[in-house]
């Protein structure tokens, strides 16, 4: 199996289909989350929905680059969510999250390995390699702390 498709895997499995590291993944923790919950404040806690938002502008911000177009994402607006006001626009969110993310695994699958550890953009945004496995990594931060609330929310 080929370096990329390894991370598609873990990709995947963080986000869509996965029960190896966490048990869990995104699809599976918010499957049964309403829009009330989702934007249901606890303490100084982001909210489920801006969690949400949160890690799809990361992926959809680099989707756009493997899709061939620029990096235009830019960390200061990473958690703008819109206010969301119905089941709809909760569900329209993670249907863009599930698109999304189906999308990035299937083109991390086709990136060659030898471009792997070229840059990414920019050098000071690292290789392709270290871009993948960082929002590998970034998802499974987030995804404990969605966890962590709906807990928290199921309790009040």
């Amino acid at each position: 199996m080929s370096s990329a498709s390894q991370l598609a895997k873990r990709f995947r499995e963080v986000l869509l289909d996965g029960l190896w590291i966490a048990n869990t993944n995104f699809k599976d923790q918010l499957s049964d989350v309403t829009w009330e919950q989702a934007v249901t404040k606890v303490d100084s806690l982001n909210t489920i929905a801006m969690l949400t938002f949160h890690i799809h502008y990361y992926i959809a911000g680099v989707l756009n680059v493997l899709e061939g177009g620029d990096l235009e994402i830019k960390d200061q607006f990473s958690f703008d969510l819109p206010p969301i006001e119905s089941e709809k626009q909760w569900k329209d969110l993670l249907n863009r999250l599930w698109a999304d993310s189906e999308k990035f695994g299937l083109l991390v699958e086709q990136i060659p390995d030898d471009k792997m550890d070229e840059v990414f953009v920019d050098e000071k945004y690292g290789t392709y390699r270290r871009n993948i496995d960082g929002m590998i990594e970034h998802s499974y931060y987030h995804l404990g702390q969605i966890t962590l609330i709906k807990k928290m929310l199921a309790h009040q």
